[in-house]
């Protein structure tokens, strides 16, 4: 029986998911997956004409599961904006901490082509509702900045806490003080 282009196109990216979350991003290469998916190693190349745009097409699976756990945690609302961000944040450090390998795949656009697949689609919007929620908490600054220091502090309590480094240097067993922290850094304090 003859797979479907669409169904092989499916199983290649689904492949892809499952490697890079069992060995991490380092893993995914063309072979690996199209052995792995039990095709010739050159078939991926009929629905992926690059390595990129496979990685792309893996790492926009990661954007929207991780949109989709966005969604759902901010559905009921916080009863602030700065609630909303520490609801937010909280979803972006446990999907950092449980899926390190797609999550280190999601952000290494030296390794995607952003522009492919609908791979903007997905991650930009998560980006705007960040965007969003910051210039509620924070009117008259610029939110896109303030969004991206956020952001960059985020990524760097996900990576340092992955290692280890946040535990050691700080005595911290739960990444939730740190969190407090950076929203009191980039917000201001609870209150002001």
């Amino acid at each position: 029986m003859h797979e479907s282009d669409t169904g092989l196109r499916a199983r290649l990216v689904q492949v892809g998911v499952d490697l890079v979350t069992a060995e991490g991003a380092q893993a995914l290469s063309l072979r690996e997956i199209a052995r792995r998916a039990g095709v010739s190693h050159g078939a991926p190349r009929r629905y992926f004409p690059t390595h990129l745009s496979l990685l792309s097409a893996i790492a926009r699976r990661g954007f929207t599961d991780l949109g989709a756990r966005a969604t759902k945690a901010l559905a009921a609302g916080g009863a602030s904006p700065r609630d909303d961000l520490a609801t937010l944040g909280r979803v972006y450090l446990d999907f950092a901490l449980t899926n390190t390998g797609m999550y280190e795949l999601m952000f290494r656009h030296d390794m995607l082509r952003s522009d492919e697949l609908g791979l903007r689609e997905t991650s930009l919007p998560l980006f705007g509702v960040l965007v969003d929620l910051v210039g509620r908490a924070r009117p008259g600054v610029d939110a896109r900045l303030v969004a991206g220091s956020l952001w960059a502090n985020l990524h760097g309590i996900a990576q340092l806490w992955s290692w280890g480094s946040l535990q050691l240097a700080t005595g911290a067993d739960d990444f939730g003080p740190l969190l407090a922290t950076a929203l009191d850094a980039h917000l201001g304090p609870v209150g002001r």
